[in-house]
């Protein structure tokens, strides 16, 4: 079973994507099932986990009603208001739908990302630690002291780092981010996303090369059972095709990483991670 651990769909009529309208036009239009499913295919993706891509609860709603007709779905991770005062009542309300299987915390729009920090958001976390809940962590490079910060309150949680953090691997940047993140692999019960990367590099002239160093620290740093490879499609395609991405992988995995180790980063990983482990086969 091969999985795409991190993929969006979105439907621009409502309203909730505004951040799509910055990349020149690549980004600006519907994206369903139907649009990836010949990609899939020729990648041999058999399922995919789909991720919130706006702040609001209508979003997850939109992926999870998506996911009840699409069974290349194998899950949705959402999103909820940490500091709402009813977050449980939502949790208990949106666990009710069997494909939700994570929420996204979107620490990359936070205007000071220590607002994760926060009582309210600690608390939310806590009890989510007590449920062994996934949560995708969404952040910026610079960020991941907030993170860090995070982790030695909640560390138990059971969470993925999302693209990497984000390094700008255009401009070569290795540290601070190679530290922290080796800090973060500390956590036993933390993973971490191989994806986002060729977005975060130059769109035009990115090349496995470049991208390999930062690929093999990651899977040194968190082993080859807490990895796991996501697509970031549509997003993907300022800078590549969804083929491209796969390839990538594919190809910077080569040296020092057996045929199960593979398999596991392409697939077993994320559903283990996720609670889907009826999946494997």
């Amino acid at each position: 079973m091969r999985v795409d651990a991190h993929q969006h769909y979105w439907q621009l009529a409502r309203g909730d994507y505004d951040w799509t309208g910055s990349d020149g036009g690549v980004l600006v239009r519907d994206f369903f099932p139907v649009d990836l499913s010949e990609h899939l295919e020729r990648s041999q993706i058999d399922k995919t986990i789909v991720v919130q891509a706006a702040p609001t609860r209508k979003d997850t709603e939109f992926m999870l009603e998506l996911a009840q007709h699409n069974d290349s779905i194998a899950g949705v991770v959402g999103w909820l208001d940490l500091e709402h005062t009813d977050f449980r009542e939502q949790y208990e309300s949106l666990r009710k739908q069997s494909k939700l299987v994570g929420i996204r915390i979107m620490i990359q729009i936070m205007e000071d990302a220590d607002e994760v920090l926060r009582p309210a958001s600690i608390q939310a976390l806590k009890f989510l630690e007590s449920e062994n809940f996934p949560v995708d962590l969404l952040m910026r490079s610079h960020q991941l002291p907030s993170v860090l910060k995070l982790l030695r309150e909640v560390p138990n949680l059971r969470g993925v780092i999302d693209h990497i953090a984000k390094p700008d691997i255009a401009q070569g940047q290795w540290e601070p981010w190679a530290s922290q993140l080796q800090e973060i692999a500390s956590y036993p019960s933390i993973t971490c996303k191989l994806s986002g990367m060729v977005t975060e590099a130059d769109h035009q002239a990115w090349t496995t090369e470049q991208l390999k160093p930062y690929i093999h620290h990651i899977v040194k740093a968190f082993g080859t059972e807490r990895v796991m490879f996501g697509s970031d499609w549509p997003v993907c395609l300022l800078a590549a095709s969804y083929e491209r991405v796969v390839e990538l992988l594919e190809e910077a995995l080569l040296d020092g990483v057996n045929e199960s180790e593979k398999t596991a980063i392409f697939g077993h990983n994320a559903l283990r991670f996720y609670k889907l482990e009826h999946l494997i086969c």
